[in-house]
């Protein structure tokens, strides 16, 4: 094939990127056209000449992995994905944003064939190639030995403006270069346009000096179509294998658009049917079909399918020849990306002297370890507080400058990035419930990536310690309120808070074995043992969500008189009040709520053998906001909590202040208790 037909075929091959997705908005009369009529040359490049994966396996294990973090440009990635042969049928591009369609307004992991993260709220893709970037580098130095190499590719990612004004971006890009990912690039779409206007309202940062403070290699396209020039940055890119990669690309948003190209109104809206029409024309476009793809140029994207499928193969020989001379590390190998815990992994859960009390934060520092023992590929880290939440794993390294494959991830003081870059480990594969930690007040500043691990069903696990105003003389801006409640509320999250150390290690146990992402919230503040001749029961119950914890012996007509609910430290006192109510002769059981989200999912036979209708004199206790207990408790119930900010003092004394205790508890019952008599009489 000529030089000049060559190029005529790229030509035609980045214009069917771009009209397809034109066409797509404006069938759905929503959308962005402006990013992928201008990244479309930088996009057709790199998918056509670098990226390595195989659109008949979109889960192939040495794939690379390619993210749109500036997912408004979603048919930027489906007009690819479809081109390069994905199961993606054209009729989807059609139905873009429709409901039921595989093209959703932005791109949903697990959701449609080839995507690799959900993107959309910007700088949470930057943060999740960070994560998988890592991981290659962990599984690699893991895994690969001498002449079998096993793990080896690269990540991708196009990036906008809005995404590297995030600050959750700033913070992810620091570790990346802190790090040294040399496997790691990014394509920066420097359209000088935001959704209001001109980014220099608003951004006149110098992006590529700051990336080379942080560590990173630059390079800058000034032509947006230069395809020769982006490639052979690209290039440049691959051989820079120290440091991470961005390669800033001048472009022009809304490209071939007549009235709109390089103005706000080609973001975030429609072009127009006439300006649809008039793009066409200025690309050299037939105008009378819509989703209009030339033969030649479907079968020059196609060749994905066959160069892929032959990578795999090749790899899968890599693979063979290495299990046979690794055979333990190749189980390992396919437990890890098979998502399988190994045989064994819970044999060594820890043990607790009932005799002397601890923090639950404690209790989780022994079940980590005890579990990430027998799980290598397990490993995560914390926002610089690692000595007060308790999650080192014993005897490992820790990550550092050009440091990037230790178990002990340090993350410094940057919530927000280990929340998405943990996502971007738990998606990526082979990486076994990494792990996040920090005091649960800061949870709001990594709420959008714990919120997007939900979304995503990513297997990932956010450790909270501090959880309450238990943290006592640090005072109200440490000791979180409203945040447990507010935790629940995001759906397809497990949210657990223990009650003990069995119940801590119980809840690391459930959470290892459940299919999404968990909260596990620990306690500063030692609370008392509960009775290990009990440990089968508690494992049990905590991993039904809510279990009858103790209960009078002598009941009314085989129901207790009241029910007392806790979770967490506060399950102490609703103990302590059960005692002083059982001496009082008042029938009682108390309820042990780890966590609501399993509970919900029991059947409702054991719902109601644990909170039988019948009783409606309920009280509930703990430490936090007392909205959303209405629904265990009834309206006629009591809830026991904290509606306001903490205080400053030993957590005791605010406990009293607060009335977090037993005789608080035993004033609601009986307060409860005298109404129904007075109802009766």
């Amino acid at each position: 094939m000529s030089t000049a037909v060559q190029s005529d075929l790229k030509e035609r091959a980045i214009n069917t990127i771009r009209t397809l997705s034109i066409d797509a908005v404006q069938k759905a009369n929503s959308g962005h056209p402006g990013l992928p009529l201008g990244a479309a040359p930088m996009a057709y490049v790199l998918w056509t000449k670098y990226l390595h994966h195989n659109p008949t396996n979109p889960t192939w294990i040495n794939r690379d992995r390619f993210i749109l973090s500036a997912g408004h440009g979603s048919m930027l990635l489906y007009s690819l994905l479809h081109l390069t042969g994905y199961d993606l049928p054209l009729d989807e591009l059609k139905n873009f944003r429709q409901w039921g369609s595989k093209t959703p307004g932005h791109p949903e992991v697990h959701y449609t064939p080839g995507v690799e993260t959900t993107t959309g709220p910007l700088g949470q893709g930057v943060g999740n190639a960070v994560g998988m970037a890592l991981a290659e580098a962990f599984l690699a130095n893991y895994f690969n030995r001498d002449g079998h190499t096993i793990i080896d590719h690269h990540t991708y990612a196009i990036v906008s403006d809005g995404d590297l004004m995030e600050g959750v971006a700033m913070e992810a890009c620091a570790l990346a270069g802190h790090w040294g990912l040399g496997k790691l690039i990014f394509l920066y779409d420097d359209n000088d346009i935001t959704l209001d206007g001109e980014a220099s309202m608003i951004f006149t940062d110098d992006v590529l000096k700051r990336f080379e403070s942080q560590g990173w290699h630059t390079q800058r396209v000034h032509d947006g179509n230069d395809i020769v020039a982006i490639d052979e940055a690209i290039t440049n890119a691959r051989n820079e294998t120290n440091r991470p990669s961005i390669i800033s690309v001048k472009t022009i948003i809304g490209y071939g658009s007549p009235n709109k190209s390089g103005t706000s109104s080609a973001h975030g809206s429609p072009l127009g049917a006439e300006e649809v029409k008039l793009t066409k024309e200025a690309l050299g476009w037939p105008t009378d079909e819509a989703f209009y793809i030339p033969g030649d140029v479907l079968e020059h994207f196609r060749s994905a399918i066959e160069e892929g499928t032959s990578q795999e193969a090749a790899w899968n020989k890599e693979l063979e020849a290495y299990k046979a001379a690794f055979p333990d590390m190749a189980q390992i190998f396919d437990d890890a990306f098979a998502g399988r815990l190994p045989e064994g992994w819970d044999s060594e859960m820890p043990t607790f002297d009932p005799n002397k009390a601890q923090a639950t934060r404690n209790a989780n520092g022994a079940a980590l370890n005890a579990i990430a023992k027998h799980v290598p590929t397990m490993i995560g880290g914390d926002a610089d507080l690692a000595g007060s939440t308790k999650t080192l794993i014993k005897g490992e390294d820790n990550t550092g400058h050009l440091k990037p494959t230790a178990r002990n991830l340090r993350f410094g003081v940057r919530e927000h990035a280990m929340g998405s870059i943990t996502n971007g480990l738990a998606l990526h594969g082979g990486i076994i419930k990494p792990y996040t930690a920090t005091f649960l007040t800061f949870s709001d500043y990594m709420r959008p990536a714990i919120r997007l691990g939900a979304l995503m069903s990513a297997p990932a696990l956010y450790i909270f310690t501090h959880d309450s105003i238990g943290v006592g003389e640090d005072g109200p801006t440490h000791e979180p309120v409203e945040h447990v409640m507010s935790l629940r509320l995001i759906p397809q999250l497990y949210v657990f808070r223990p009650g003990d150390a069995y119940e801590s290690a119980a809840a690391w146990k459930t959470a290892m074995e459940l299919n999404g992402p968990a909260t596990l919230i620990f306690s500063r503040q030692d609370v008392p043992v509960l009775d290990g001749d009990n440990v089968e029961g508690i494992y049990e119950g905590v991993a039904r969500g809510a279990y009858v914890l103790a209960e009078t012996e002598e009941l009314v007509d085989g129901l207790p008189e009241v029910i007392l609910m806790a979770t967490g430290t506060e399950l102490s006192i609703a103990l302590e009040a059960y005692e002083n109510l059982e001496e009082a002769g008042v029938s009682a059981r108390v309820v042990s709520m780890p966590c609501w989200e399993l509970f919900e999912e029991q059947p409702q036979e054991y719902i109601d053998a644990v909170l039988p209708p019948e009783v409606t004199t309920r009280v509930s206790i703990e430490a936090g906001v007392t909205t959303g207990w209405q629904k265990w408790i009834g309206l006629d119930g009591i809830a026991i909590g904290v509606d306001r900010f903490g205080a400053s003092a030993p957590y005791a004394k605010i406990y009293e202040e607060y009335g977090l205790t037993a005789r608080a508890v035993v004033e609601a019952v009986s307060q409860l208790l005298d109404a129904e008599e007075d109802e009766e009489d």
